[in-house]
């Protein structure tokens, strides 16, 4: 298991950023969350299998057709055992 927790800039509101996320993380079985921050981007957190939680992490990199990437931050922490996915 290990966590990731990412904060993603640009143009990632507004996009269906947090909902495609969402359904990625599901089919992979990632547990964590997404949400739109104050400040215009989005945070994530995910938890599950090294190469699922890196295939999110890299969907974050590109996102969606209609987003725009900027940059995207990274921090790797210890696992906490979150279950399911939620968008808020």
């Amino acid at each position: 298991m290990t966590r990731r927790r990412v904060i993603v800039h640009g143009r990632v509101q507004g996009v269906f950023f947090r909902d495609s996320v969402r359904r990625l993380a599901s089919e992979r079985g990632v547990a964590g969350f997404a949400i739109n921050r104050e400040d215009g981007t989005v945070e994530a957190v995910f938890e599950g299998e090294a190469d699922a939680v890196e295939a999110l992490v890299e969907f974050c990199r590109r996102g969606p057709s209609q987003a725009r990437v900027e940059r995207v931050e990274e921090d790797e922490e210890e696992p906490e055992g979150l279950q399911g996915f939620r968008v808020a």
